[in-house]
């Protein structure tokens, strides 16, 4: 089918141009997201946006990193609060309450004209993309077929790099304009995005998945159907209801409470692990904040002129240079992210970070020496370095934190994992970028020591502890917790294969022979396999 066939107008939306369209509404807001990383880069040294907020001078560089950073708490508040919306909204839903909450913030930024009211209004941008960060990553996983499920997620995340990029060289084009204009335009333009998303969202299914926790099977049953682009009566669409419904009803009955997760009571009442998963899927996203990737997203014009010692013009143009060359490494990664897989993948980039960061000290010591003969090319050599440190994280650390948790844990757990791992993100994140200018003011080179470390203990870190979730459906991840398998994955060959692990495959095969010999019969699909599990049906990509 030709591109023409997917931009059909709306209506009931079928196999690839439902995947078509999901990809677009969710990479839209994924591209926001982005976009937001990357505008205050450009804000915060706009002389009149300083001027406009007092904020001017070596003083304010504590109230400065505040305001920057309190989006991130904001984001922190909205993905705790997307634990419950998204239960009780569900996913299409709440990814429109997130919208409508950022439309409010970046209508209050674009008008501010002093530091309460930017503050409010980062706040409030922060809960609507709060929402949308948990949320997102979960409805696009729970709708896409298993055979483009990894690449369709890391896909959203290239797509906010998209947006990343954009606000980088709209920043650089404004620079060369005085007055309010050149940040009051580039904080107006989230609205272009917000309207996207507002006109695609609405012709979007719900996810099947929560539709099921719901009790409202049929509705399930037909977007399974339009999902697959197969009869509702098709074997592969009844045996993937009939194994979220198994796995929908056996965390049901066995799941966690808040109550009991706080407690740490029932930690493995389901069988399946929930707490370890948790932490999995929390780790991730530590990982991917700690690695150093929000000092330079948030502050790498500053980076370039403080700590290289370049101009502002052409720190910004080199910005916006490496937001086009991130972006080029990062759909690279959607090829790997399968091919690799999670675990390597993942190892791959914080490898490659730490030795970045390395040389980035370094470099950054020799160029902070006075009077060194060499410092213009040691300062060029570490701009070298610093793009050097976005192929690794574009291909290995950019993606897979969004997608592992909501393909590590449970069912029933997926929206509360999703959640909290996107809080802890933002929590993590907010200390990042308030801690990155004075720690570049204050420390020097010395700061960049922190991101070497923490780089390098990421690698053991995955190697030990991580399973690979590539090639899997989701209720094979449940199957395996179910076997109670060791904290240390390093040495379980079915926890790090590659390849879809034989038994899951067999069962699946089982399982579709019984319900064509049901159908076929006149008899009910069977519910379940030899052990009571109902493998989800679905072309594994191995």
């Amino acid at each position: 089918m030709g591109l023409l066939g997917y931009l059909k107008p709306p209506g009931r939306l079928r196999g690839t141009s439902l995947t078509f369209w999901f990809a677009v509404g969710c990479g839209a807001d994924m591209a926001l997201y982005g976009y937001d990383q990357g505008v205050f880069g450009g804000v915060v040294i706009s002389p009149d946006y300083l001027r406009v907020h007092d904020l001017e001078g070596p003083s304010k560089t504590n109230i400065l990193s505040t305001v920057t950073a309190i989006y991130n708490v904001g984001c922190f508040l909205g993905a705790v609060s997307a634990t419950w919306v998204g239960g009780k909204l569900g996913r299409k839903r709440s990814v429109l309450l997130g919208i409508a909450i950022m439309t409010i913030g970046a209508i209050l930024q674009t008008t501010s004209y002093g530091v309460p009211q930017m503050i409010v209004a980062r706040i409030v941008s922060g809960i609507g993309n709060g929402i949308n960060s948990s949320t997102v990553p979960v409805w696009q996983t729970e709708t896409a077929p298993a055979r483009l499920k990894g690449k369709l997620v890391i896909l959203q995340n290239a797509l906010l790099l998209v947006g990343f990029s954009i606000s980088n060289w709209i920043n650089y084009g404004l620079a060369f304009v005085d007055g309010p204009v050149a940040w009051r335009f580039p904080l107006a333009f989230q609205l272009v995005f917000i309207i996207m998303i507002f006109l695609i969202i609405p012709w979007l299914p719900e996810s099947p998945r929560w539709l099921i926790i719901k009790h409202r099977d049929e509705e399930a049953l037909n977007i399974l159907s339009d999902i697959e682009d197969k009869p509702t009566t098709d074997a592969l669409v009844v045996s993937q209801l009939q194994s979220i419904k198994y796995a929908a009803e056996y965390e049901r009955s066995n799941g966690m409470s808040w109550s009991e997760l706080l407690r740490r009571q029932g930690s493995n009442k389901s069988g399946t692990k929930t707490i370890r998963r948790l932490i999995l899927g929390m780790g991730v996203q530590i990982m991917m904040q700690i690695s150093g990737i929000n000092v330079t997203s948030y502050y790498f014009p500053t980076i370039l002129t403080k700590s290289v010692g370049l101009s502002a013009d052409m720190a910004r143009l080199l910005a916006s240079c490496n937001s086009v060359q991130y972006l080029l490494w990062a759909l690279l990664g959607i090829r790997q992210v399968d091919r690799w897989g999670r675990r390597n993948t993942m190892i791959f980039g914080a490898a490659g970070q730490s030795f970045c960061y390395v040389l980035i000290t370094v470099l950054i010591r020799f160029n902070e020496m006075p009077g060194y003969p060499h410092a213009q090319q040691v300062a060029s050599a570490a701009v070298a370095f610093f793009f050097l440190y976005y192929v690794f994280f574009g291909i290995g650390m950019q993606g897979i934190p969004w997608l592992y948790p909501t393909e590590i844990n449970s069912l029933t757990m997926r929206t509360k994992g999703a959640a909290i791992g996107a809080a802890t993100n933002w929590i993590f994140n907010f200390m990042v970028v308030e801690i990155t200018p004075i720690g570049v003011q204050n420390l020097g080179w010395r700061f960049y020591i922190i991101w070497v470390t923490l780089n390098a203990a990421m690698v053991p870190t995955m190697y030990f502890f991580y399973p690979e979730t590539a090639g899997r459906t989701l209720e094979d991840m449940d199957e395996y917790y179910r076997a109670n398998p060791p904290l240390l994955v390093f040495r379980d060959n079915e926890a790090i294969s590659l390849k879809r692990p034989e038994r899951y495959r067999i069962k699946e095969e089982e399982v579709i022979r019984k319900n064509d010999l049901s159908r076929d019969a006149g008899e009910a699909p069977a519910e379940k396999a030899d052990d009571g599990v109902v493998q989800h049906q679905e072309n594994v990509s191995q």
